[in-house]
């Protein structure tokens, strides 16, 4: 074997690596900008100022380490390439021709791959009877989905609008520029004409039916032996559309895979919204919600410029001041070259962020991570974090647990509370769910049973996950603590990262297919869990990245959205939303609601954005790979006419937050009682809706009584004379309650 040879190979592996690592476990404005150079800002210093400085080194090495944002890869094949002798064997040519256009799909230099793809195709003949025949059929795939690819930034990247990317695809969403979806469609059917039904052959005819949706000919154009059937992208039951409002606010903020925090962080009781990108020059982004449903880009004046990348952020007041601050993670899917610095933005009061997890002892130790979530495990009334690591079997990266000191700093306790996971964490969530007064941790882990931490009185926890039979799926990714059923007692959502799109083909088409599926474990408030994922209709094929509840049509009954999708540019699959009818089970509106988003969906927040009793959703958008960024959405409630309260819990003993607090609303509705319940928290494990609680009241009468039962102290609250469709405030040991007057706009009428 020649040195050529050896060297590429060596290259594919390391590429090759990074990839399964991932599987194992044209720009517009936005918002309203100012020139950055004509603004105020903060001057940082201490340990600020040391993150910014570690921050842009990680950009640096990012060239070289980082295999989904470098191009030291697509360099060293490129030189490779150049270097090899005229007599080398053709299928050496070939193959590095090969991996260098994928590598520059991944970059986003599509002309460049399509080059280098058609290239390497030009070489068949010589390489035909030297080569596997599923290394050709998956290069005819390949330069398919690079012209796609090629459809897509031309059509909704360049000129996003509310149909964009929206399955099915109609309106607007069809493609103006149809080059690309129709160069797509002759590479796809070459494979599909020389494959039998095979996992290639099932993706490209995924791909060849969303390629001519994008042509406006679906399904008609598909020939009949490769057309998915009509109910492939329909939902069983009617919904009123929510619209994607995004483009018309100027909040389609184009990034790669990321966070998003939704809450009022200048404390004028309008919904703000923060987004983080994990691309590690990706600026975290902070728009302030002007009050009339529009908002204004306030990143600079936030004195938040040059704090880059974030997989996920999360809200909490973790010093008690009555002001909620922001924690970004990051180095998730990165191993060893992961150990970037987290930002703990303390919020100061005056529009101003400064980041202090220096000074609050979070730096010490950086490990590769997404999940976090904050909670006061040991009930002193100050809020605690958990920080979920990603080990490998080549890197061991314990999880953190970080105790509150009481003086803005922390330690981590994770070793002797017994909580170091040393699997690959990939969602973390807190709820007491045996209902004995002290917060439990679940952990969704990555190739790797899940974790259920059973708190034992806030010293030490014990795994409790395989004892419950709460421990899958093995290969799982966002998890949320929710009461789903309205019983009072905390259930478990854990979505399982297993199919493809080739495995949603097999399923719509009736096909054999064997993957993991999505697990509902209802709780019975006493330490029990039920597995009630199939009953409910839950098991559906999907693969959830990010995921969120919230309240729709404000019945009464948390629903559920799935931001969908894998790090492959292949990997257009619907985002899903599944309606909760009653507890009872789940219809999926995805496509009649207009939730159908084909780009890959990470963060998703449930908030009242413009203030109108009703939740909006705000989904971040975008994959792992540089040249797979996308826009993200909000989409509009169309409104039900349902009843509602929304609940600011103020804690005193507990935590200025109330997170972890019970909330309990007995209502008369259709002359009957009935009680309604919300714990207090930012929702599930990828993506932070506000701590305010929106709760559905469905066809009310009136507000019999609200109980809250907080978890420091253990008491219970009782407010009567609470009126409906009303914003109010609840302050812990305060008699009765302060109504709370915000502007209501409509989303997206203004910009």
């Amino acid at each position: 074997m020649n040195r050529a040879v050896i060297a590429i190979l060596c290259i594919a592996v390391s590429a090759a690596c990074a990839v399964a690592l991932w599987q194992m476990f044209s720009e517009r404005p936005r918002g309203v900008r100012r020139d950055p150079s004509s603004m105020p800002g903060l001057v940082p210093h201490g340990g600020a100022k040391q993150i910014l400085e570690q921050l842009k080194q990680v950009i640096v090495s990012a060239q070289t380490d980082n295999p989904y944002i470098g191009d030291a890869w697509a360099k060293r094949i490129e030189q490779t390439l150049e270097a090899l002798p005229a007599d080398a064997p053709a299928k050496d040519r070939f193959a590095m021709l090969y991996r260098l256009a994928k590598h520059e799909l991944q970059l986003g230099r599509i002309a460049t791959s399509i080059e280098h793809f058609t290239a390497a195709d030009e070489m068949i003949p010589a390489v035909r009877h030297s080569v596997p025949d599923d290394m050709i059929h998956y290069l005819h795939f390949d330069t398919g989905v690079a012209y796609m690819r090629m459809g897509e930034l031309a059509n909704c990247c360049a000129s996003n609008n509310a149909d964009s990317c929206i399955v099915p695809i109609a309106g607007g969403g069809v493609h103006g520029d149809q080059v690309g979806s129709r160069a797509a469609i002759g590479y796809f059917t070459r494979v599909l004409e020389a494959t039998p039904v095979n996992q290639v052959h099932l993706q490209a005819l995924w791909m060849l039916n969303l390629a001519h949706m994008t042509l406006g000919d679906w399904p008609e154009g598909v020939a009949q032996a490769w057309r998915l059937p009509t109910t492939t992208f329909t939902s069983p039951v009617d919904f009123p559309r929510f619209v994607n409002v995004a483009p018309e606010m100027g909040l389609d903020i184009q990034t790669l895979a990321g966070g998003a925090i939704a809450d009022d962080f200048d404390g004028d009781g309008n919904i703000d919204l923060v987004v983080s990108d994990s691309n590690p020059s990706g600026q975290l982004r902070y728009f302030r919600n002007r009050g009339d449903a529009s908002f204004e880009e306030r990143t600079h004046e936030a004195g938040l410029t040059g704090l880059y990348g974030g997989d996920s952020i999360v809200q909490a007041d973790y010093d008690n001041d009555g002001r909620l601050d922001i924690l970004v993670p990051r180095g998730a899917w990165l191993v060893d070259v992961g150990r970037h610095p987290m930002s703990l933005l303390h919020n100061n009061g005056d529009g101003t962020f400064t980041d202090l997890a220096v000074e609050a002892g979070l730096t010490k130790n950086p490990l590769p991570s997404q999940a976090v979530a904050w909670a006061d495990y040991d009930n002193d009334g100050w809020l605690d974090l958990y920080v979920g690591n990603e080990t490998t079997p080549g890197f061991r990266a314990p999880s953190q647990l970080f105790h509150n000191n009481h003086d803005g700093t922390f330690t981590d306790l994770a070793v002797a509370a017994g909580v170091t996971n040393d699997r690959f964490s990939k969602g973390v969530v807190w709820g007491d769910y045996d209902n004995d007064g002290d917060a439990d941790l679940y952990i969704s882990n990555m190739r790797g049973e899940n974790r259920l931490y059973r708190n034992d009185r806030g010293r030490t926890f014990t795994d409790v996950a395989t004892e419950l039979a709460v421990s899958l799926p093995f290969t799982s990714y966002p998890c949320a603590f929710w009461d789903y059923d309205n019983d009072g007692a905390l259930d478990i959502f854990s979505g399982a990262y297993t199919a493809g799109v080739a495995e949603l083909a097999s399923f719509h088409l009736g096909l054999p297919h064997q993957i993991e599926r999505n697990r509902l474990y209802r709780g019975d408030g006493r330490g029990g869990f039920a597995d009630v994922t199939a009953q409910t209709g839950m098991d559906l094929p999907c693969t959830p990245m990010g995921c969120n509840f919230g309240d729709l049509d404000n019945d009464g009954w948390l629903d559920l959205y799935l931001g969908t999708g894998t790090p492959e540019f292949f990997s257009l699959m619907p985002n899903v939303m599944l309606r909760n009818e009653r507890g009872a089970r789940f219809s999926d509106v995805t496509f009649s609601g207009g939730f159908g988003h084909l780009q890959k969906g990470h963060s998703i927040c449930f908030a009242d954005f413009d203030n109108d009793g009703d939740q909006d959703i705000f989904s971040q958008l975008g994959g792992f790979y540089l040249g797979d960024k996308a826009n993200s959405a909000i989409y509009r409630n169309p409104g039900f006419g349902n009843r509602w309260i929304a609940v600011t819990a103020v804690g005193t003993t507990c935590n200025r937050s109330a997170i972890g607090t019970r909330i309990r609303v007995d209502v008369i509705e259709d002359g009957k009682p009935r009680s309604i319940y919300k714990h207090v928290n930012g929702g599930a494990s990828y993506g932070a809706s506000p701590l305010r609680q929106c709760i559905g009241l469905g066809r009310a009468e009136r507000i019999e009584r609200i109980e809250l039962s907080w978890p420091a102290s253990g008491e219970r609250q009782v407010i009567g004379g609470v009126p409906m469709d009303r914003s109010i405030r609840i302050v812990e040991g305060s008699d009765g309650f302060t109504t709370l007057d915000h502007p209501v706009g409509r989303l997206g009428s203004k910009h």
